[in-house]
């Protein structure tokens, strides 16, 4: 099981930082770091199966392919900027993190422009045949 694999690796990074954070800083940096590159590699391995799933269920439903990437730009900009504000919370540096979640928020609403346009189009539809 994925979960399992990156609670283990989570708790090995975070216990191998907190050792070397006493005696070398530098290191307890490089150790998370590649804590998280490794989280992230198991993480995209499990969303391949999520994503084929999105692309039968749009082709079921009729959905537009370009809704549909919408959709998952906005979801992997919050997975993002929530990851990124995280590993900046940790570090000491909130200020910046919310920035960072600032940031992702105004790209959020900056992607989902389109979704609205076609939201409201069809809200026009609708009060055209009433």
């Amino acid at each position: 099981m994925d979960l399992i694999k990156i609670i283990g690796v989570a708790f090995i990074t975070a216990i191998t930082s907190v050792i070397l954070k006493s005696n070398k800083p530098e290191l307890s940096f490089a150790v998370t770091i590649t804590g998280i590159i490794v989280i992230l590699l198991f993480v995209v391995e499990s969303m391949a199966g999520t994503l084929s799933a999105f692309a039968s269920l749009a082709k079921i439903t009729g959905m537009e392919n370009g809704l549909l990437k919408i959709l998952l730009k906005i979801v992997g900009v919050g997975y993002l900027t929530e990851f990124a504000a995280g590993i900046l919370h940790d570090f000491g540096n909130s200020s910046l993190a919310d920035k960072v979640i600032l940031g992702g928020k105004l790209s959020i609403v900056a992607l989902s422009f389109p979704i609205l346009e076609s939201l409201l189009s069809l809200i026009e539809g609708f009060l055209k045949l009433i």
